[in-house]
């Protein structure tokens, strides 16, 4: 269970680098309506997921 503890770890951090990432893209695609919102949706995505590898982090 320790080893699957630090993967989450490891998850969860580098599912947080990849939002900022593409936060920093949305900015820049505010002028393409289409693709704007269709990754504003996998952020939200993502966002959901790390939600739910912290609380399984939380319940270990």
């Amino acid at each position: 269970m320790e080893r699957f503890k630090k993967l989450l770890e490891h998850w969860i951090e580098h599912n947080e680098e990849h939002i900022e990432k593409y936060r920093e893209w949305l900015e820049r695609l505010r002028d393409h309506p289409e693709i704007f919102s269709m990754l504003k949706d996998a952020v939200e995505k993502f966002e959901e997921g790390t939600r739910i590898l912290k609380e399984i982090d939380r319940r270990i």
